[in-house]
């Protein structure tokens, strides 16, 4: 049976944090906007589309995509040099690609995802790169993964899992139909993940060595 697994990007292979967070702060001054939370209000948002993010922090909705204008403008300068590969990140893609396919679907756009990947050189390993320009309906709703398998032509007795951090990802593979893990890594709670899927894992290469032993 072919195996495959779709990965998560922030919080599950890159740790993104503070090009995410220095990037909110810089938009809140660019559109003098008066922002009164903190770092972990931001941080708890990680993984929904940013427009969501900015009106949960208090922007008016018709101002949203104005403030996103000014976050991509930030975060294309400087996510590569502010974000890390999370620890075991990279050996947990050369055991994955031994014995699946892999690609990524992530809520961050795709035009930024792919510089990040090529950075830590690990672009090779994915076949299909899903953004948040891709689709209509980003996670947790189940098109990014529809999509991207799809594109990979996967066929419906594949045995296919989506590890990722947060609920978001957990309720997409959810309304997919395919299994999934959540790791301890990233954004998400550990009780929120567990009410959602059985396999829970510390981070992306504990999650690859549990699919791997895992029979369906």
């Amino acid at each position: 049976m072919e195996n495959i697994i779709l990965f998560d990007l922030d919080g599950t292979l890159i740790d993104s944090t503070d090009a995410i967070v220095s990037t909110f702060y810089h938009s809140f001054e660019k559109m003098n906007f008066n922002y009164e939370g903190n770092d972990e209000d931001i941080k708890s948002l990680i993984g929904y589309p940013l427009e969501i993010m900015f009106m949960e922090l208090g922007v008016e909705q018709n101002l949203a995509w104005d403030f996103v204008a000014t976050y991509k403008q930030r975060y294309k300068e400087i996510s590569t040099k502010k974000t890390l590969l999370l620890e075991n990140a990279i050996e947990a893609l050369e055991v994955a690609s031994k014995f699946a396919r892999l690609s990524v679907v992530t809520t961050k756009t795709g035009a930024y995802t792919i510089p990040i990947l090529e950075h830590f050189g690990i672009l090779k390993y994915f076949e299909i790169v899903t953004g948040r320009e891709h689709v209509e309906n980003p996670k947790p709703h189940p098109e990014p993964i529809l999509k991207t398998l799809e594109q990979m032509n996967i066929q419906k007795t594949s045995n296919i899992w989506m590890v990722g951090d947060t609920h978001l990802d957990i309720l997409s593979a959810n309304s997919a139909g395919v299994n999934s893990v959540g790791v301890l890594c990233g954004y998400g709670k550990e009780a929120q993940l567990k009410e959602l899927t059985n396999f829970i894992s510390n981070d992306s290469l504990d999650a690859v060595n549990l699919i791997k032993e895992y029979k369906v």
